[in-house]
């Protein structure tokens, strides 16, 4: 089931520009394009970190031996 049809969206837009007009849309645009990069940042950061206390857990050996060293 499709939520949204193509006639939806239109509707949607038209309100939209109706609403903040077409010289805000943009601006608009620049800020939802930025807070979606910021928050993919968060979410990669926060992957580094939980994988980096998995790879740092007690009794794991991963970063305790090195075979390259004699």
């Amino acid at each position: 089931m499709d939520i949204f049809s193509g006639q939806h969206i239109i509707l949607i837009l038209l309100i939209v520009l109706l609403m903040f007009g077409g010289k805000k849309i943009p601006e608009l645009m620049r800020g939802l394009g930025k807070g979606i990069r910021e928050f993919k940042d968060a979410k990669d950061n926060v992957k580094r970190e939980i994988d980096g206390h998995i790879n740092d857990e007690p009794g794991s050996n991963s970063n305790k031996t090195n075979s390259t060293n004699p």
